[in-house]
This record gives structure tokens, C-alpha cells and sequence, in this order.
């Protein structure tokens, strides 16, 4: 069964940052596309950043040009740089992604982490 582990969440002041880090129990490059979401307390949870197996990258707007999410399929390791956070980043991030399962028919399976909390202060 894929597991996914996330770490390197934590607290810290407005304007630092934080690189968390997902270890995929299987292969990552088995997936289409790997996600970071995040869910904030008494908010919806929203995906904020995407990578596909070819390294296509998509963020929410808030996090344009301060989040960067990559990834290294030699390690099973896909990570998110989060640099000049502020409060309203706080939350619970997931990481997860969508996997193929070959057909026919084809089918898609999302696999998810247990979440690491982000905390940022004023």
C-alpha cells in the first residue's frame, strides 16, 4: 500500500519560512501529479500547489512567488519551499497526489498524507 509522510512543519514569525517535505512509501513517479493543500482553522482546505510527472508546476495566487513545490524522484520526495509566510498561512498541509492504475479500465486513486501543522505568528 503507498504511504505518504510528511515533515517539516512547525512555528515561526511572519516573513519566515519553512521547507516541508513528503516521503513517498512507493514510487513517485508512479503518480500524475503530486499536491500540497492545506486547511486553516474554520476554512475549507484549499490545494495550494501542484507538480505533474513532468514537472509542471500550479499555485494558488496567494502563494505565487513565495511557495515553490519540487520534487525528486530518485528519493521519493516531493517538498514544499515556503518562504515570506504569513498568518494567514497558517494551517495543516497535506501532501498527496493522484495515481494511475492501469486498465483497461483506467483508474485514479489519491493517496494522502497525514498532514503537519504550520504555524505562523505575527
Amino acid at each position: 500500500q503507498v504511504q505518504l509522510v510528511e515533515s517539516g512543519g512547525g512555528s515561526v514569525q511572519a516573513g519566515g519560512s519553512l521547507r516541508l517535505s513528503c516521503i513517498v512509501f512507493g514510487n513517485v513517479a508512479s503518480f500524475v501529479a503530486m499536491y500540497w493543500s492545506r486547511q486553516a482553522p474554520g476554512k475549507q482546505r484549499e490545494q495550494v500547489a501542484s507538480i505533474t510527472s513532468g514537472d509542471s508546476t500550479t499555485y494558488i495566487d496567494s502563494v505565487k512567488g513565495r511557495f515553490t513545490i519540487s520534487k525528486d524522484n530518485a528519493k521519493n520526495e516531493v517538498y514544499l519551499q515556503m518562504n515570506s509566510l504569513t498568518p494567514e498561512d497558517t494551517g495543516v498541509y497535506f501532501c498527496h497526489g493522484t495515481r494511475l492504475v492501469m486498465g483497461p479500465p483506467l483508474r485514479q486513486y489519491d493517496d494522502w498524507g497525514q498532514g503537519t501543522q504550520v504555524t505562523v505568528s505575527s
